[in-house]
C-alpha cells in the first residue's frame, strides 16, 4: 500500500458514500484510476467492505458493557467464539492477554435487558467466571488513519 493507496483508505474512512471522483479529485486521480485501486485494496484484504454507522443509542441499544471471560480448562479462540456467536446482544469479542481469555463488548436496551444477557453469558458452559464493567459514557471512538504522518512517532 502506498501513499495514494493511504490517501484513498482516508478519504473512504471520512465519508464511505464518497464517489471515485470527489475521491480522484483529492488524490489526484482519475475515477477509474480510484476505482481500480479500491477494487486492488478490496481484494487485497486493505478494505473489507463499506457500511453504515449507526448509532446504537438511537437503535434502543444505548447500554453497554465490556466483560472478562475466565473459561475452563484450556479452550480455543474458536470455541469461545462459536458459544458467543449466538448471543445478539454481543457486538464484539478479543482474545486478549492476561488473566482473562477474552474481553466481550455487550450491548443492550437498558440495564436489565443487560442483567439477562450477563446471565445467558454466565450459563454458558465453557464460562468459569466473568468480570463486567459497565460503560458509563463514550469518551472517544474514532476509525483507524492510515496516513502515515498520523503515527505516534512516526
Amino acid at each position: 500500500m502506498n501513499t495514494i493507496d493511504q490517501r484513498i483508505v482516508s478519504q473512504l474512512v471520512a465519508n464511505a458514500r464518497s464517489s471515485y471522483a470527489d475521491i480522484g479529485k483529492v488524490v489526484g486521480l482519475s475515477a477509474p484510476a480510484v476505482k481500480r485501486r479500491v477494487d486492488r485494496l478490496l481484494d487485497s484484504g486493505v478494505l473489507r467492505g463499506f457500511t453504515a454507522v449507526v448509532d446504537p443509542e438511537a437503535l434502543g441499544w444505548g447500554t453497554e458493557a465490556f466483560v472478562e471471560v475466565h473459561c475452563q480448562g484450556n479452550i480455543t479462540p474458536a470455541r469461545i467464539r462459536a458459544r458467543l456467536e449466538p448471543l445478539p446482544e454481543v457486538v464484539a469479542a478479543y482474545t486478549v492477554s492476561g488473566a482473562a481469555d477474552a474481553i466481550v463488548h455487550l450491548r443492550a436496551a437498558d440495564i436489565h435487558h443487560l442483567e439477562t444477557a450477563l446471565e445467558r453469558l454466565r450459563g454458558l458452559e465453557i464460562i468459569d467466571r466473568t468480570v463486567s464493567t459497565v460503560v458509563l459514557s463514550r469518551l472517544l471512538e474514532r476509525p483507524p488513519n492510515p496516513e502515515p504522518d498520523s503515527k505516534v512517532g512516526g
